[in-house]
């Protein structure tokens, strides 16, 4: 059934950063919004990040339209911190955001709908609504990779979803795959609780970037940076990189190639160095190759080195989540959408996706101005119509 009681003009998909800027931004505008999430409660996703997680944005770069950040909460918030602000965010525009509602399909509207799209939740009900913006987040679902081999390794494995802190690690070694910023930090974290060793195996040589240089934050630069062209990027990053950080390869890593902004475009974002540089180099934390299998207790590594952990942690494997949306062939074949932000999908009119980039200019910057230009978009449509 589709539910026909003076149903929303927009409907937002998921109450975490993008759809809670996207529901504040057209609240501005007086749009009616209703926000739909299938968690108990808003920002749910960063409620259950490791419990040292800081934004690698600054404060004044990562607030959602129409409210700051306070500035008690420090140049670098801290997880908690920011999922305070995303409750206040919701409470300020008091934002009408259903919980405990998961959506099982997005489907274009007919004529006895009176709306555009209609959103299908879990429980058969209908939403009808001229505008759907989808904005349930870029890491939506962990999906652990495989290896040859990994069912029947005798350690611990788990995906780094699930880590919290390093207590449950205590006195054991740990190898950590996956060197983006939370499988360094994880393994930053692991080596100061005094697991050992820790290894961190790396599939490509990540950038790494000092998060500030004498109080200027590297995603200043990023912003400055975003809309030039790749190749002059990757050159005057090359400079800066080895002008900065420590040459690691005596100690296991090796520096990448100059190609930093060629990756940024593939959705591979720097290492912001909030220690990790310091743990390598006191070896603390250990560099090794990416795993190629496993074997009852080692895991065998693509140098065929050997090691036996007692946990692997992986700091990899994402999925975008979209399967609701995947019959309206508005996806590209790594599952994100072939449009974001003030731009509809082609013969998509009144479908909309926010939080969807992983840019180097920092993800909450942009999905703010996505919203903001989204929810333009929407009003003057609108107007149009």
């Amino acid at each position: 059934m589709v539910e026909q009681s003076a149903g929303p003009r927009v409907i937002v998909l998921g109450a975490g950063p993008a759809g809670l800027a996207s529901a504040g931004a057209l609240a501005m505008k007086g749009v009616q919004v209703i926000v739909l999430d299938r968690a108990p409660d808003v920002g749910s996703s960063w409620r259950g990040h490791y419990d040292r997680l800081r934004l690698h944005t600054t404060r004044g770069l990562s607030a959602l339209p129409g409210l700051e950040i306070p500035a008690a909460f420090g140049r670098w918030v801290a997880r908690d911190d920011f999922v305070h602000y995303l409750e206040g965010y919701q409470a300020h525009f008091r934002l009408d955001v259903r919980l405990g509602v998961e959506v099982v399909e997005v489907q274009r509207g007919s004529a006895s709908d009176g709306a555009r799209w209609v959103v299908r939740d879990r429980s058969g009900l209908g939403w009808p609504a001229d505008h759907v913006i989808v904005a349930t987040g870029y890491n939506h679902t962990a999906a652990m990779p495989t290896w040859p081999g990994q069912d029947g390794f005798t350690g611990e494995l788990h995906h780094a979803s699930s880590y919290r802190n390093p207590s449950p690690y205590a006195g054991r070694s740990v190898l950590v795959a996956g060197t983006g910023n939370t499988g360094c930090e994880i393994a930053q974290d692991l080596s100061e609780s005094g697991c050992a060793p820790v290894w961190l195996a790396y599939r490509t040589p990540p950038h790494i970037l000092r998060r500030d240089t004498g109080g200027w934050p590297s995603q200043w630069t990023g912003v400055g940076v975003r809309r030039l062209p790749a190749a002059l990027v990757d050159r005057v990053a090359g400079l800066v990189e080895r002008a900065s950080i420590p040459d690691l390869t005596a100690y296991g890593l090796p520096r990448p190639p100059a190609d930093l902004a060629s990756r940024v475009r593939e959705g591979s974002i720097p290492v912001q160095d909030v220690g990790i540089v310091a743990a390598i180099r006191s070896g603390a934390v250990r560099p090794v190759p990416m795993i190629d299998h496993f074997s009852g207790p080692a895991v065998i590594l693509t140098d065929g080195a050997v090691l036996q952990p007692d946990s692997v942690i992986v700091a990899a494997g994402y999925r975008r989540g979209l399967d609701y949306v995947s019959a309206l062939d508005v996806l590209r074949a790594d599952g994100r959408p072939v449009v974001h932000g003030a731009r509809n999908p082609p013969g998509s009119p009144g479908l909309w996706f926010n939080g969807y980039t992983n840019p180097i200019s920092g993800m909450l910057r942009e999905i703010s101005r996505d919203a903001s230009a989204i929810a333009s978009a929407i009003v003057d449509s609108d107007r149009r119509r």
